[in-house]
């Protein structure tokens, strides 16, 4: 009887890890690909107003996506150490 319950303990906590780290590469992966896709909407905008200014924006809009997905970088990150932490 004691085992049974320390085993369905187990299969307990190994699930809600595996639900958590679901939904930690879930979230952190739609957010920033979201992000992205505003951000690169909004760029080619601006450079559909302002054609010379071309390639600042493109710099600029460059630096914030790689910003932006560090984000889902550290969200795969924390996903692998719950789950195998």
């Amino acid at each position: 009887m004691e085992n049974e319950v320390v085993n369905s303990v187990i299969l307990n906590t190994e699930s809600v890890k595996a639900l958590a780290a679901a939904l930690a590469i879930g979230l952190g992966g739609a957010m920033p690909a979201l992000g992205i896709g505003i951000l690169a909407g909004k760029a080619m905008e601006a450079i559909g107003r302002n054609p010379e200014a071309a390639s600042k924006i493109q710099t600029n809009m460059i630096l914030a996506i790689a910003f932006t997905e560090a984000i889902a970088i550290y969200a795969l990150v924390v996903a692998l150490i719950i789950k195998f932490a």
